[in-house]
């Protein structure tokens, strides 16, 4: 299969884009203050599990998609 230039650097900046949010995400969740991620006792709840689990996977999978786009992006310039 063959993606477009265009197409590539899309993927690419999409990986980049999953990166900086989920991080992002991840640690104002961890730092929370509201009392939905933590208990009184300092405690995870189920809302910091299923928030933390969805933003893991979303990473994964950003970071899947921005592999492919480059390697879409390289294999466009090899063939310029």
């Amino acid at each position: 299969m063959k993606l477009s230039p265009r197409v590539s650097w899309f993927l690419t900046a999409f990986g980049v884009w999953s990166w900086f949010i989920w991080i992002t995400f991840v640690k104002n969740l961890w730092q929370d203050g509201s009392g939905l991620a933590f208990d009184d006792a300092g405690d995870p709840t189920g809302y910091f599990w299923v928030h933390l689990l969805l933003a893991v996977a979303s990473f994964v999978l950003g970071t899947v998609v921005g592999l492919i786009g480059l390697r879409g992006v390289r294999a466009n310039r090899s063939r310029a």
